[in-house]
């Protein structure tokens, strides 16, 4: 028996479903692949349920009540979905509702309810033969509940060369959206890419265009699996999620259509629908969470440190609406009300939305609302009524404590669990007292003052600040100070040290690419210049205006204002417009309300001056008295033009780019279009993380971030980052020549060769591409990924990984400060970036690009839209491969071989070489072979080898003595044909003097 195929790896999910998930193994010739259906077990799951029900319908509809009954499901699929058939059921004139799956209620369950329960028919079927237009095609594996499909997976072993990247690209490009069971809505719920090592999961199969999520548990605080005593890392997949009792509860409680209201490009309003399946950090912390609040009842702190990018707003809604009906094993609800602090109000709408797309039911959600007169009475009657899910400010309970609606607030014998949205310094302040004070039970006896001894009251107030038995605080923050953990972290057994309860940290998030390393893309201002002076000292790279210009504030003051301006201005221009589909925005971020003003009118003035069509927004609270202007005050809608609570939708339009703030937006300000921060602030501690965590939130095309700071060294800011990311690197350039050193590194190992990247560059680039084409990308990029397996051993693989990411990381943020106009290494970055993507992977290590083919089509488009704005024939420096100008005769350098090829350049292009012109290039091959790494390589190398690796270096060469005899230089790098003739000379006559030295 082959125990390594990926059949067996079926079976193995398969008998564990059947043996103890409280599955039973479903029939494949059972399936209707035009209606996506197992209609047999639809039946036995109604005739076993509802047998009045049915005998009814077989009365109505005779020998045509199963094709009633199904044409009736499909009716409802087609409308409501898949999701709501299974939670609603179906109505038929003459029965009423017809329930199509029985889910646990909060309460416990009575004999007829368990019954119930235990009659859904959970089954698992492999090799389905799911197409009507493929009739070969199959399904590894389809989940069905009472008959109705709600999870496809497609399988993969390693062992057999394909891995969880075959999977998503199988759904992607194999399988058909028009397919029934794999129909968005009512098809399928879910669809999941497993193998042994990682699970992907996508809810919209959309072609080319799907997007899969990681539904990885972690591992060591980054992206991946933990190991499992099985062997296969995935395992709880089959062994836990999919087991009865939690998939069921998944399809009641945690599933829900999104529906939200975008504007298309016409401007028109459009209904966008979206089916949210929990990631696996949300799934497994909400579970935790509900199963201790369970057994522990109230008066327990629980911390979850999310990072970014987790999905905070989806797992406080789920929470809530699990707490509000949360009952213990007595049948008594745990907590009376919910309670959510937050100061977002997309958090209010959102709550309603979800919490009504789980039960269908209005009103669970009350929002304190400052526009309908105040708060406090509010906030009294929905605590008074029992309202299961209020949502308030902070402050919303300092006015009600001390207030005439405390008098009248009835709180005994009440419970509530209490979430907050982000845990900060302001959960330690007065303002987190008052919640204590308003709600909590401890404290609140009646005492009598006798002779001036107020010491009970005193008693009676220390006693409301504490921890309440009658509260629960779940309290959310991506950032937690120590006094956050103290205040609300829990202790392990054996530990004295308090800890969160869940963790999804900044690093996982960041690996399984839900959000941006900003750290990537910072630099300070002192390097930004210095990037800039090492550019004009050693003109290696093509000198541009916009870089003479920023140079030349190197002799200016750092601070001022205007020459500050002109620096972000002209490089947002240059290296960040573009960016995003021409869509990239900026943020400035100032020191002082007054700062933000004066930035505002000096971008006015230097964009107005210049005649850019740039548009910039203030945002700074209250109003600014000018101090040169007597009696002039600013305010933030009144240099805007527009009211404060527009200026997020305003900034997202497309005639906004730039955002100068202060003290505002800098926490909690979600817009994925934002790609670069200007800092001109001192941050420190959680302020720096805060603030330039505005820029990590992803989009479609967004490939980096990029900050330029002002003020802050970049030591301080990693320092910052380091509580809540302990691997946070900072790439900050100092030497563009290292990107050259990369390359050359890069090209010596051998393991891509320049055709395959100019191959590879001729179809990526080419406008006229086709989708078929994309197979040459894969044919241009196969000769490397086999030489780094079967040539390298373990430590030079990963030398190479480590070396062609630094290249990576580096020319990315080069690129965005200065225009780097070497056409060779473009190419090496589109092909690195895609070959890195093909390597493989580290075990345990690395992350699945879920956005692959659509993310490079995209990519693709943008890099023709740069290099159309940037390249101009003949500007760029070409670093092509070795051409053969024969052999020398014996000697040093060969002085002569080497005039003959500046004759026949002089000859070939009109150039004027004179005597000191050719004794230059002498001398810069006579510089070379003073360079002993430079002889040794030659000696120990093959020709092809030698020059491959030192094409950089005549470039090094003649520019350190470009000062003597600059014309030279300036004439051939005028001509890419010209200079590739004395370059190729110079390395041939150096290789030739070695090799006979040797």
């Amino acid at each position: 028996m082959n125990i390594h195929t990926e059949r067996t790896f079926q079976d193995i999910i398969k008998a564990n479903l059947c043996a103890r998930g409280g599955y039973s193994e479903g029939d494949r010739t059972t399936f209707d692949a035009e209606r996506g259906l197992f209609p047999p077990s639809i039946f036995r799951f109604i005739q076993t349920t509802q047998p009045d029900t049915w005998d009814a319908l077989q009365r109505a509809y005779g020998p045509k009540v199963e094709a009633r009954v199904l044409e009736r499901i499909m009716e409802t699929k087609a409308k409501d979905g898949t999701l709501h058939l299974l939670r609603q059921g179906f109505r038929d004139i003459t029965v009423g509702q017809v329930k199509l799956a029985y889910f646990r209620p909060n309460t416990g369950l009575n004999p007829d309810t368990a019954a119930r329960y235990a009659a859904n028919i959970l089954e698992v079927t492999d090799e389905v033969h799911h197409s009507t237009t493929k009739p070969a095609d199959r399904l590894d594996v389809v989940l069905s509940l009472n008959g109705i499909p709600v999870a496809t997976a497609e399988l993969k072993n390693s062992f057999t060369g394909q891995t969880v990247e075959n999977a998503v690209k199988q759904y992607k490009f194999d399988r058909s959206p028009k397919d029934a069971v794999l129909a968005f809505k009512s098809g399928a719920l879910v669809h999941f890419a497993v193998d042994g090592s990682e699970v992907y999961m996508a809810t919209k199969l959309a072609g080319k265009a799907t997007y899969f999520l990681p539904f990885n548990r972690g591992r060591d605080g980054g992206a991946g699996n933990l190991d499992h005593p099985s062997g296969h890392r995935t395992a709880y997949l089959w062994e836990d999620v999919w087991t009865k009792d939690r998939w069921l509860d998944i399809i009641q409680r945690f599933m829900f259509l999104d529906r939200k209201e975008e504007k298309d490009a016409k401007g028109k309003l459009k209904i966008k629908e979206t089916m949210i399946f929990p990631r696996y950090h949300q799934l497994d912390a909400v579970t935790a969470l509900i199963a201790d609040a369970r057994t522990q009842g109230a008066g327990q702190n629980y911390l979850i440190q999310h990072s970014a990018g987790s999905g905070k707003s989806n797992s406080i809604a789920w929470l809530s609406h699990r707490l509000a009906g949360l009952h213990d094993d007595q049948d008594k609800r745990v907590f009376d009300s919910v309670i959510v602090i937050t100061d977002r109000r997309v958090l209010d709408a959102q709550l309603q939305e979800t919490v009504f797309g789980i039960d269908h039911k209005s009103g669970l959600v009350e929002r304190i609302d400052p526009s309908k007169g105040s708060k406090s009475p509010q906030l009294a009657k929905a605590l008074n009524e029992g309202k299961q899910i209020i949502v308030c400010t902070l402050q919303s309970f300092s006015a009600v404590y001390g207030s005439d609606a405390h008098d009248v607030l009835d709180q005994s014998g009440k419970r509530f669990a209490v979430i907050v949205d982000e845990a900060h310094g302001s959960q330690h302040g007065t303002a987190a007292e008052d919640v204590r004070k308003v709600l909590g039970s401890e404290g609140k006896e009646a005492v009598q003052v006798a002779d001036g001894d107020v010491d009970p009251l005193i008693v009676n107030a220390i006693r409301q600040k504490g921890k309440q038995p009658n509260l629960s605080f779940f309290a959310f923050t991506a950032t937690p100070k120590k006094r956050t953990v103290e205040t609300f972290g829990h202790f392990l057994a054996g530990s004295n040290e308090p800890t969160p309860f869940h963790i999804y940290s900044m690093r996982q998030a960041i690996e399984e690419g839900f959000i941006h390393d900003v750290l990537k893309g910072y630099t300070t201002y002192k390097a930004f210049y210095r990037l800039e002076k090492t550019i004009e000292d050693d003109p290696e790279l093509e000198k541009k205006k916009a870089q003479k210009a920023i140079a030349r504030f190197m002799s200016l003051h750092p601070h001022n204002l205007a020459q500050k301006t002109e620096v972000m201005v002209e490089h947002y221009r240059t290296h960040v417009r573009h960016r995003l589909g021409g869509k990239a925005k900026a943020m400035v971020v100032t020191s002082s309300r007054l700062h933000a003003v004066r930035y505002h009118q000096a971008f006015k003035k230097y964009i107005e001056g210049k005649g850019y069509d740039l548009g910039v927004l203030v945002a700074f609270s209250g109003s600014v008295p000018d101090p040169e202007i007597t009696g002039e005050e600013y305010t933030e809608p009144g240099m805007n033009g527009f009211k404060e609570t527009e200026l997020p939708e305003k900034f997202g339009k497309d005639d906004q780019h730039f955002l100068i703030v202060a003290e505002k937006y800098q926490t909690g300000f979600d817009q994925p279009l934002l790609h670069t921060m200007y800092v001109d602030k001192r941050l420190q501690d959680l302020a720096a993380v805060q603030t330039l965590s505005r820029l990590n939130r992803t989009t479609s095309g967004k490939d980096d971030t990029f900050v330029l700071d002002f003020v802050n060294e970049a030591d301080e800011i990693k320092e910052a980052f380091k509580p809540y990311f302990e691997t946070a690197e900072i790439d900050e350039p100092t030497d563009p020549n290292m990107i050259y050193r990369l390359h050359s590194d890069l090209v010596a190992t051998q393991v891509f060769w320049a055709q395959e990247v100019d191959t590879f560059a001729a179809a990526f680039y080419d406008p006229k591409r086709k989708p078929q084409d994309q197979g040459k990308l894969y044919a241009a990029t196969d000769p490397a990924v086999g030489r780094f397996s079967d040539k390298l051993d373990e430590d030079e693989q990963e030398t190479f990984r480590k070396t062609l990411t630094q290249f990576l990381r580096l020319y990315a943020a080069i690129t965005q400060m200065v225009r780097i106009e070497d056409i060779d290494l473009e190419k090496l970055y589109t092909f690195g970036r895609l070959l890195r993507a093909r390597l493989p992977k580290r075990e345990g290590g690395g992350t699945l690009a879920i956005d692959g083919d659509v993310g490079l089509e995209y990519y693709r488009l943008k890099k023709i839209s740069e290099g159309d704005a940037s390249l101009a024939q003949g500007e760029a420096v070409p670093l092509s491969g070795t051409t053969s100008v024969g052999t020398s005769a014996a000697g040093d350098p060969d002085v002569a071989h080497l005039s003959e090829i500046l004759g026949q350049v002089n000859e070939r292009f009109n150039f004027d070489f004179t005597d000191a012109d050719k004794l230059a290039v002498d001398q810069w091959a006579a510089d070379m072979m003073a360079d002993a790494s430079v002889v040794a390589q030659a000696r120990t190398n093959s020709y092809e080898n030698f020059t491959m690796a030192n094409a950089d270096a005549v470039m090094e060469k003649a520019f350190a003595r470009n000062e003597r005899n600059p014309e030279v230089l300036a004439k051939l790098l005028g001509n890419a044909e010209a200079w590739s003739m004395v370059r190729d000379a110079v390395l041939k006559a150096v290789y030739d003097s070695a090799q006979r030295r040797h």
